[in-house]
């Protein structure tokens, strides 16, 4: 859905089932930025539901890397009022979601120099663009 993602090599994706802890399953690096994007496995289909990013640039033009990067913001970063490793356990009861399966996309690095929430936002304008609204659990952009 997102072609300009396709340039970023470090990249990868990650299963999260009610029975998992989101520590174990997570394989995003913790000392890079970027960008994740989830998707919904519910009855046979596949439904993105959220939008993020992890980190910053600052004024000098490095990063500016959460302590544990982009894995400690999708395990304990806040989303419902939780840490997500508890939050998404619920949301796939509450919501009868089958699995989350996260993307993330290294944006800053040695081989690009994309400002994360630039890039979120690129995305999140193409989804807006085609459906008209944001993603489930994207509260406002």
């Amino acid at each position: 859905m997102f072609d300009e993602l396709e340039k970023y090599k470090s990249s990868g994706h990650f299963f999260f089932e009610e029975n998992d802890q989101l520590n174990n399953v997570c394989n995003a690096p913790k000392n890079g930025i970027g960008v994740y994007i989830v998707y919904a496995l519910k009855n046979g289909k596949i439904e993105l539901i959220y939008i993020g990013s992890s980190g910053k640039i600052k004024q000098n033009g490095t990063a500016k890397i959460r302590k544990g990067g982009i894995f400690d913001r999708l395990v304990n970063g806040k989303q419902f009022d939780e840490p997500r490793k508890k939050s998404w356990k619920q949301k796939l009861v509450s919501e009868k979601i089958d699995a989350l399966d996260i993307y993330w996309y290294e944006t800053f690095d040695k081989n690009h120099n994309d400002i994360p929430v630039t890039v979120e936002g690129n995305i999140i304008q193409s989804f807006f663009d085609i459906n008209g609204n944001l993603p489930k659990w994207n509260k406002e952009y």
